[in-house]
This record gives structure tokens, C-alpha cells and sequence, in this order.
């Protein structure tokens, strides 16, 4: 289809003129919230930020980052009531909108996201502004369990005992499944009773409610394509078709932080500090220990002492970041940016895999019952009766997720023969890129103006779902570099997407 200038421009300004509505509803909608829904507001339990002139010179254990693990590591180790610890996040609290689990697209290029992007590269991202795939990490309390669709999905036993395998020791299926069921707050009662699950543990885990039309729709196309059906993808056959369970409590999202820290934070040996930019890792170049931190908080810097131990949580980018900054990484890159080196580690930022999903397979319907949508567009969504059903009932398409209804994981003719570990996830999504017009899918993904107008303008706000295939273990490995000494320029990511091309073959056959 040729795209003529005009088809661009007539896209670009309907979501610049629609996405103005959409933040004065969501601004509304966080008012009305304050308002009426006090279990959301939760000011209780809200975690408090510890006032600068309170932060200690020294403490046992300093956890850089309150992410997915940086929250449960801090809440964990504050149970020895001997042990001061201190948690350090470059976040803020979660906000009130982040709750809510339709709006997490909402969340991604936000205040709560670090807002990474990939390198340009001409195999891929070709699609997004300036070719650079967004990369959403949590810049918040809670981390990226703040911003992700909540999806839980724990991973497939053969993976662990592989990770065992390589000399792990504590990595098996075996040695991890006690820790997850210790965990887990299981409330659905199909699954809950179940010896691999967990229903005492702070995690809440639950069916997403308010499921669109499209579920049987799903579930009968994937009985009749012959797949094994089941109503949960963590038992002991993961090669199933499933409703989603999802990180979820009441319908809200359960992050790390509401699940871990938010019953603790009255606890005086536990001090959290938001907004707080660790820059560097104090280790001592002779005996190679870490026995402290330097970090940013407003306009104060502080360097904190260890007794203990330095726990590094702050993700898979942050992480090794904070490590090159401190001296520990590939010494040829550490002495570009003139960083003194404590210990050349060159594997530091190398390894680098994502699990690649293909989207855009949009497909058009029509419901044979009628002219009712089967699928949820956004225009069905921002009416007054979805803010009332959430407000006054915890009800409604805001509580939905309805970015994957229906998981699934299959075997590709790639996979080895009888593997019971699926190399591709498949998502069943009762929404697609033109549900909302682009004005937040696209946003939060970075597609570009033209690519959006040539594939999906002619289709805005149709009756439509999508599936998307997900590469599960990729053989293409990236690498991160840095970009300078300065711990505020992000560092720099190459995916190295599809570099082995048995990668794209079983995506695409997927």
C-alpha cells in the first residue's frame, strides 16, 4: 500500500488531538480515585521515605534497587530485628493509575519508567522512531512489577535444571519450587489447592477479572487446532492452552512493593529511600570487598557504609551499569571513559537475551450475534459507566487485562522432537494496535507516525484481536556498553535480535 504524506500527517494529528482527552480522563480518574477508593489510596501502609537527615552513616546491608527482588530481598533480611537496613530506590512511590491493570500501557514512557531504547541497528526495530525498540524497566517502588501486564508465568522446570546442570547448585526445579510456593497467595480456588502452589505466601496470585467475550472464542480455537487445554500454564505440563493468572489482588495489581514492603514499612530497622540515584559501588581495590555506597539524593550526595553486605537488585541493565561504574567490567571500556579499574570482569554486560515477541497480527471481526464489540477498544472504555463500575463495584474493563486472555505454549518443528519445554509462547489478546487508535500502544511502544498510518489507520477502532508469538529461548546474545562515566546517561543496549537466524525461523513459524 502506498503511504502518501498526507496519510501520516492525518495520523499523527488524531492521537495528538485525542491523546489530550486521554490524560485529563486519567488525571479525573486518579481524583476520583483519591476520593472513593481508600483501599487504593491505602495511606496506612503507604511507604514512607526516610527524610534525608534521618539516613544513617552505616548499616548492615544496603539493597540498591526496590524492584521485582530488591523489595522482597529488603523486607526479608529487616526479619532479623538485629540488622538496619537500607533500601535505595531512583523512584518514586507507586501511583494511584499503576493499580489498575488496564492502563499499564499507560505506565510505559511515563514518570515511573526509565524510558531505555535500544541501539539503531538495520536488522530490526525498523518500525520505531530513530529504529530504537523501547526497553520498559521500573524507575519506581516495586520496579518493573509496576509497569509489566502482570502475566505469572514461572518458568519451565527444565530450564532451572539446566541452569543446575552448569554447576548452579541450588537452581533445580526441586531446589526453586519450595521458595515458590512459599510465595505464592494463591486465590483461585481451581488451583489453590494444589501441592505446587502457595496460599499463605505475600504474593497475590488470581485470575484477571472482567474477560472479554473472546475467551471461549479462544479457548474453543485452540481446542479444535488440537492443543492440550488446562486452566492454569505453571503445572507440571506447561505445553497447554490456559486462562491467564496474573500478579493480582482484588482485581489490582500486586506488586513486589504492596506484597512485600508495604506490611513492613512500620518496621525500625528498615529504612527506604526514594528518589535516591545510586552512582557508585565503594570497593576497596585491595581486598576487592564492597563496603559501601555513593549516591544522588535530591541535590545531597551521601556515602553510606556496609557491615555486611552491598546487594546489588537493580535489573538486568541498572545492575551491570552500576558495576562498570564502580570499576568491576571490561577494563578496555572502563578505561575509555577513564574509570579506574578495581577488576576486569569482561563478561560484565555481555549475555544480554530478550525474549522477542512478533506483534502486529491483527485480526478483524465481526460478532455473528449481533453489532456488540467482542473485543475491547478503547472507545468502549473511557465512558462515564466504566469509571463507575470501578469506583463504586471494583468491576469493569479496568480491571481487565486484555492484552493476553488466553496463554498458550507450543512446540515448533525447530523445537527438539518430544521437548516438554515450548519454544513459543503465544499471547491470545482480545485488543489489538487499533484498538486504541495508537494513541497509547503506539505511544509506549515507539512506533513511528508512518509505519502506524501504512499498517492500521484504515482499521482504527475496528472490532479486532491480536495473537503475537514470543521467542521463548533465544539463541542471539546482545551486550551492553557504557556510554560515559556520567551515571545518569543510560547505558547503551545492542539486542543483537535474530543474529542467529534460527531465531527468525521459529518466531515466524510461531
Amino acid at each position: 500500500m502506498a503511504l502518501g504524506p498526507l496519510d501520516s500527517l492525518h495520523t499523527r494529528m488524531r492521537i495528538m488531538l485525542t491523546r489530550p482527552a486521554n490524560v485529563f480522563i486519567m488525571l479525573l480518574l486518579d481524583a476520583c480515585i483519591w476520593l472513593q477508593r481508600t483501599d487504593v489510596v491505602d495511606f496506612r501502609h503507604r511507604v514512607q521515605d526516610i527524610p534525608p537527615q534521618f539516613i544513617y552513616d552505616v548499616y548492615d546491608f544496603v539493597v540498591v534497587g526496590g524492584g521485582s527482588a530488591g523489595a522482597a530481598v529488603a523486607a526479608r533480611l529487616s526479619e532479623v530485628c538485629d540488622w538496619n537496613v537500607l533500601l535505595l530506590e531512583a523512584g518514586t512511590d507507586e501511583t494511584f493509575l499503576s493499580d489498575l491493570p488496564y492502563l499499564y500501557p499507560v505506565l510505559q514512557k511515563g514518570q515511573l519508567d526509565w524510558q531505555f531504547e535500544t541501539e539503531p541497528n538495520p536488522r530490526f526495530c525498523q518500525g520505531m522512531r530513530n529504529n530504537r525498540c523501547s526497553w520498559p524497566r521500573g524507575k519506581v517502588l516495586g520496579g518493573s512489577s509496576v509497569l509489566n501486564a502482570m502475566m505469572y508465568v514461572r518458568g519451565n522446570p527444565e530450564d532451572y535444571d539446566e541452569w543446575a546442570s552448569f554447576g548452579n547448585r541450588g537452581w533445580s526445579w526441586v531446589d526453586v519450587l519450595p521458595y515458590y510456593v512459599k510465595m505464592e497467595n494463591v486465590r483461585d480456588a481451581n488451583i489453590a489447592g494444589r501441592p505446587w502452589h502457595g496460599t499463605t505466601g505475600p504474593l497475590s496470585v488470581d485470575l484477571f477479572r472482567n474477560r472479554s467475550a473472546l475467551l471461549p472464542y479462544f479457548l474453543r480455537a485452540a481446542r479444535e487446532l488440537g492443543m492440550t487445554m488446562a486452566d492454569e500454564v505453571n503445572g507440571p505440563n506447561q505445553l497447554v492452552f490456559a486462562p491467564l493468572h496474573g500478579t493480582v489482588r482484588d482485581g489490582l495489581r500486586c506488586s513486589t512493593a504492596k506484597a512485600y514492603l508495604r506490611p513492613v514499612t512500620s518496621r525500625r530497622n528498615l529504612h527506604i529511600s526514594m528518589d535516591s540515584m545510586v552512582e557508585r559501588v565503594l570497593i576497596d581495590p585491595e581486598d576487592k570487598r564492597a563496603y559501601g555506597v555513593e549516591f544522588r539524593k535530591g541535590k545531597r550526595r551521601f556515602f553510606v557504609m556496609v557491615t555486611k553486605e552491598v546487594i546489588l537488585s537493580a535489573g538486568a541493565l541498572n545492575s551491570p551499569h552500576l558495576l562498570m561504574l564502580s570499576g568491576v567490567g571490561p577494563a578496555e571500556q572502563l578505561e575509555k571513559h577513564r574509570i579506574r579499574v578495581i577488576q576486569d570482569l569482561p563478561g560484565v554486560g555481555q549475555n544480554l537475551q530478550d525474549h522477542v515477541a512478533a506483534g502486529g497480527g491483527v485480526f478483524l471481526i465481526q460478532n455473528p450475534a449481533g453489532n456488540q464489540s467482542l473485543s475491547v477498544r478503547l472507545i468502549d472504555v473511557t465512558g462515564v459507566s466504566t469509571a463507575r463500575d470501578f469506583l463504586f463495584n471494583n468491576q469493569g474493563r479496568l480491571v481487565a487485562m486484555p492484552s493476553c486472555e488466553v496463554m498458550g505454549f507450543i512446540n515448533t518443528k525447530y523445537n527438539a522432537p518430544g521437548s516438554r519445554r515450548g519454544d513459543v509462547q503465544i499471547f491470545m489478546s482480545a485488543q489489538s494496535d487499533i484498538s486504541d487508535g495508537g494513541v497509547e500502544s503506539a505511544a509506549g511502544s515507539g512506533i513511528t507516525y508512518d509505519y502506524y498510518a501504512k499498517n492500521f489507520e484504515s482499521w482504527v477502532y475496528h472490532d479486532s484481536f491480536l495473537i503475537m508469538p514470543l521467542l521463548m529461548r533465544p539463541v542471539s546474545r546482545g551486550w551492553l556498553e557504557l556510554a560515559s562515566a556520567d551515571p545518569e546517561q543510560h547505558i547503551k543496549i545492542y539486542p543483537n535480535y535474530f543474529a542467529v537466524e534460527r531465531d527468525l525461523d521459529i518466531l515466524v513459524s510461531g
